[in-house]
């Protein structure tokens, strides 16, 4: 997963400037941070999905053919027993 950069030096410079000690400005950078590694970026849930998606790809392209080919046999036997 990705994180985003930030300046949490900066960040906790001012919440310190607004009112907030230091122990309340270096838990909220902190906790921003943290949260951060949470976070889930549009290329990591396409990698994801591409993974999920690729099986069951592969699997409807066999049945794409085995529908085809049964089909294919189906017609031909009926061509038979018709042109008799």
């Amino acid at each position: 997963m990705s994180t985003i950069t930030f300046d949490s030096l900066k960040l906790s410079d001012r919440l310190k400037s607004a009112g907030f000690t230091a122990d309340q400005a270096e838990t909220v950078v902190r906790v921003i941070a943290e949260a951060q590694d949470e976070l889930v970026t549009k290329k990591d849930l396409q990698m994801a999905l591409d993974q999920t998606i690729s099986p069951v790809k592969a699997d409807l392209l066999v049945l794409k053919w085995a529908v085809g080919l049964n089909t294919a046999l189906c017609l031909l036997i009926l061509g038979k027993l018709f042109n008799h």
